[in-house]
């Protein structure tokens, strides 16, 4: 739960997004990278990580926000800061992507409450494993 000078509030989002054409480039050094530099605009911007997920062609994202950043501009930060800085970092990724367009446009964003939080965080966490699961049937 968060509090301001003038609000206690208790806001919640699950966010998606995918790269490009769901490409899976987040993996190795880049979704390190990408697990780090989430932390570092959270802490920034000063959002609670709850639960996040690095996936090879997505991430799941399930932060706690205060009442005056929308909905739209958090997903606006994370997907603006990560691509530049992703870039940057991995420029030959500008190769693999039509145009130099890290990220999709769309996304995922809903909304949760305290009940319904650890109930986003198994589901993310469930992801991480299916995703183990069908990699290692797809390479075994």
């Amino acid at each position: 739960m968060g509090k301001g000078s003038s609000a206690t509030y208790n806001i919640n989002y699950h966010i998606v997004w995918c790269p490009k054409f769901r490409k899976k480039i987040l993996t190795g050094k880049v979704k390190t990278f990408v697990e780090d530099q989430l932390e570092t605009i959270a802490q920034t911007k000063g959002y609670n990580i709850l639960e996040a997920r690095v996936m090879p062609d997505h991430i799941h994202l399930f932060i706690e926000a205060n009442p005056f950043d929308s909905p739209t501009n958090i997903v606006k930060i994370f997907k603006g800061v990560t691509s530049l800085r992703i870039f940057k970092k991995f420029p030959e990724l500008r190769q693999e992507l039509w145009r130099g367009v890290l990220w999709s446009p769309s996304y995922y964003i809903g909304t949760a409450g305290h009940v319904s939080a650890e109930v986003i965080e198994k589901y993310i966490q469930g992801q991480q494993t299916k995703w183990r699961r069908e990699r290692n049937s797809s390479t075994g």
